[in-house]
């Protein structure tokens, strides 16, 4: 009965933090939104989302350390709850990143509307398609697809720095254009962030069900030794 209780509460934990996750993706997409038709009132969408997620990272972080305290898990349980509070930690740092952006939108208010050469909706596609893949790793307990993540962050870096490179060039070539430009580079950057967030989890992923570090790009070969030397064991809150 207590183990069935306890399996209760990592799926509630796990629950509580995929609403979450839902919340501070809905941010990034409406802080894009707000920066391509300059739409204040869409900011205020994105700062009043901030606050609950805020909220909802010192709730998940309360019952993850309340299961710490009186379950005591093992192994593969243990890891589990440890994963769950660094994801925790980058999913709220999602939600900064689209508070980030609003604040560079409400910024570009007192200056004329100008084209930017560089494609930040694409950035940001590609910056939310990881964080969306790295949270059905998570929902799946898949080593592999989080592996995929972890790839995907070159691309993003590329267009960052691409878009890096194009904007320098246009303040110097069009000084005039130079605040406009300075904050599409810090959206670019914040949107960058945000994949970098999505590899993190994706990394905490693949710690919590292999048992392996990959920070700083292990290689996967030796996150799958270490996997076998642990048994095999099954995942907790997996289909």
């Amino acid at each position: 009965m207590t183990r069935i209780r306890f399996q209760r509460n990592l799926d509630d934990l796990k629950e509580k933090l995929l609403v979450m996750a839902g919340m501070a993706e809905q941010s990034i997409q409406r802080a894009v939104e707000a920066y391509r038709v300059r739409d204040l009132s869409i900011c205020d969408l994105v700062d009043r989302g901030e606050m609950a997620i805020n909220r909802l990272e010192r709730e998940i972080d309360q019952m993850a350390l309340d299961l710490l305290a009186m379950e005591q898990p093992m192994a593969i349980d243990l890891r589990f709850i440890l994963a769950v509070i660094k994801i925790n930690a980058d999913v709220e740092r999602v939600g900064d990143s689209a508070r980030s952006i609003s604040d560079r939108v409400r910024a570009l208010q007192d200056f004329p509307a100008a084209e930017m050469p560089i494609d930040i909706p694409r950035i940001a596609n590609l910056a939310s398609g990881m964080v969306r893949r790295a949270l059905q790793a998570f929902i799946e307990g898949d080593a592999d697809m989080a592996e995929s993540v972890l790839k995907m962050d070159d691309s993003v870096d590329k267009l960052n720095g691409s878009a890096h490179t194009t904007l320098l060039n246009l303040m110097k070539a069009q000084p005039v254009l130079a605040p406009q430009a300075l904050n599409a580079l810090m959206i670019s950057r914040a949107l960058e962030r945000v994949a970098d967030h999505a590899t993190n989890i994706a990394e905490d992923v693949i710690f919590w069900v292999r048992g392996a570090d990959v920070r700083h790009h292990m290689g996967a070969t030796a996150a799958r030794v270490n996997s076998h030397a642990a048994g095999g064991q099954t995942v907790p809150g997996s289909q």
